[in-house]
This record gives structure tokens, C-alpha cells and sequence, in this order.
């Protein structure tokens, strides 16, 4: 058994401009510091790296701060679809659901269907038909509208000016267990004001995260069509594999590939075989956090 952990989370890269718009960081950096602790607690009781992405995943979808689960961004119809994945590094089993509209933890869902399905991938009505025939609960569609995202539906509605810094918004955790298993977590809501139907990258496989105990695991946030294209969680593992890079490296030359090939912009968390953690990102802000080694918990967004 591995004598150390780590864990890491985001909440989205994006171009928050914090002095201008006037926006309090200290919300933001309080939740990633809340839910590191109880991740924190899974890992040093000898719990699995794919609890811990669970349980720090489900509880960013459960903050309306960020655009996953309740508080989620509402697509041109005024409506709330979410998408969620989580992976698991030791035998590269997944999960993932798309075009959510009644699960509160869609991630919880995506884990489910990587437990009792032997499907990858299930959407809309099939997965919440899934989601029924194994007693999870469902809410509302009332319960993902928070008053903050029915205001900015109406306004980008009405103007289609979508800023660069309304695109962006993912949530992730990836961690490293005592037995040196790795896993992922990725959920959203998407961009804001999208087409009906419409996935990004956030459950595709290799696009919106991915993990490998030979290599690392990943959880990416930014323009999804970008990553899908990229394939970047998986290129990141690549890295790592046939280069023989650390989390640090392969995290900052995945984000300049994704610059340069597609002109992308976004952000990534990293935690390779070794528990080493990175963050990456070259939009203005990315909120994430991490815990590694020492046990001492960081938080940022810039």
C-alpha cells in the first residue's frame, strides 16, 4: 500500500475579472477549502480514489456557485441538461451521462451506470430511466434554477452577446489514493444559453477527463468542442506515457497543444502515478485546489 495521497478539484477556468466586476473570491476559495476536507477524509481513512472524486464532484454540483448541478447555467430554452463522467484508473472502467435534466448529482448517476451498466455512455430519457430502475431519487427541474442563472438566461436570451468569460464552466476532481489507484470526476452544465441537445466534452472519454494507474488522471474545463477535438485528458496521459513527463509538464504542454492546435482555451488538473498534483490553465482565473503530501490544503483561483 502507497504510504501518500493526493487530491485535486476545480470549479472552471474562466475570464473572471475579479477587481472590475466586483466579485468576492473568498466564497469561492471557502468551498474548495470545505470540500477538500471532506475528501481529505476518504483518502486518510484508506478510502478509494473513486469515493473521493465522488464525494468532492457531488458536492461542487451541490454548489450553486459553481456550473454543475444546481446553480448550472440554462441552455436556449431556459432549461437545465447536465453532463457528468467519473473514471476509474485501476481497471479503466467509466461511466458517464449526458443531457441530465432530474438527478441532482449527476455524477452519482455516471457512477452508477460504471457499477450497474455495461454501457459507457447513457443520455436523456434512457439514462433517467436507468437512473429510476436503481431507486435514484430525482428532483425537480425547478431544483437546478437559482435566481443568479434566470437572470443571466434573460439578459444573454434576449442579446446572444455570450462574453468569454459566460462560457466557461466545469467542475472536477481527480485524486490518488493510499494503494496508488487513480481516478476522475468531471460535471456541467454546459455552455450557457446552448443548443438543445447539445454535449460537450465533460463525458466523453479522454476528452473531459481520464485516468490510468500507469499514467495519471485528469479533469479538464474550458470549450468543450475544443477538448473533444484535442482528445486532450488522454493526450495529457500520453505525455506522461511515451514522454515520460511529470503532472507539471504534461499538464503545461497539453494546455499550449491546446492553444496551438485549435486555439483553445481552458484549464486542466493533473495527478500522475507518483501523487505529484499540477493545474494548468491560460484563461484568466481557473478555482481549483489540491492537497498533496504534506497534507496541507491550497487553494486558488488565479
Amino acid at each position: 500500500m502507497a504510504k501518500t495521497w493526493s487530491l485535486m478539484i476545480h470549479g472552471g477556468a474562466g475570464e473572471l475579472d475579479l477587481v472590475r466586476k466586483h466579485i468576492d473570491a473568498q466564497p469561492y476559495l471557502e468551498s474548495l477549502q470545505i470540500i477538500l476536507e471532506y475528501g481529505q477524509k476518504i483518502l486518510r481513512r484508506g478510502g478509494t480514489a473513486l469515493d473521493a472524486v465522488e464525494m468532492c464532484a457531488s458536492m461542487l454540483e451541490d454548489n450553486p456557485l459553481f456550473n454543475a448541478g444546481r446553480g448550472a447555467v440554462l441552455n436556449e430554452a431556459g432549461k437545465v441538461e447536465l453532463d457528468a463522467a467519473i473514471m476509474d484508473g485501476k481497471s479503466l472502467n467509466a461511466g458517464a451521462v449526458a443531457g441530465i435534466t432530474r438527478i441532482a448529482n449527476p455524477v452519482q448517476l455516471a457512477r452508477l451506470v460504471l457499477v450497474k451498466s455495461k454501457h459507457v455512455l447513457l443520455i436523456g430519457n434512457g439514462a433517467l430511466r436507468f437512473a429510476k430502475q436503481h431507486g435514484s431519487k430525482t428532483v425537480s427541474e425547478c431544483y437546478f434554477i437559482t435566481d443568479k442563472r434566470l437572470e443571466e438566461y434573460n439578459k444573454l436570451h434576449t442579446t446572444m452577446r455570450i462574453k468569454e468569460n459566460q462560457k466557461h464552466g466545469t467542475i472536477g476532481a481527480v485524486a490518488m489514493d493510499k494503494r496508488g489507484n487513480l481516478a476522475a470526476a468531471t460535471s456541467t452544465g454546459g455552455l450557457v444559453c446552448k443548443s438543445q441537445g447539445r454535449v460537450g466534452d465533460t463525458p466523453i472519454i479522454g476528452a473531459g477527463l481520464y485516468a490510468d494507474n500507469k499514467t495519471c488522471a485528469v479533469s479538464t474545463t474550458g470549450h468543450g468542442e475544443m477538448f473533444m477535438c484535442t482528445v486532450l485528458a488522454k493526450h495529457i496521459a500520453d505525455l506522461i506515457a511515451f514522454k515520460k513527463l511529470d503532472a507539471a509538464s504534461a499538464a503545461k504542454q497539453g494546455i499550449n497543444y491546446l492553444k496551438r492546435k485549435v486555439n483553445g482555451r481552458g484549464g486542466v488538473i493533473v495527478i500522475d502515478k507518483y501523487g505529484r498534483c499540477s493545474a494548468r490553465f491560460n484563461t484568466r482565473t481557473m478555482v481549483h485546489g489540491w492537497i498533496e503530501r504534506s497534507g496541507e490544503i491550497h487553494c486558488k483561483i488565479k
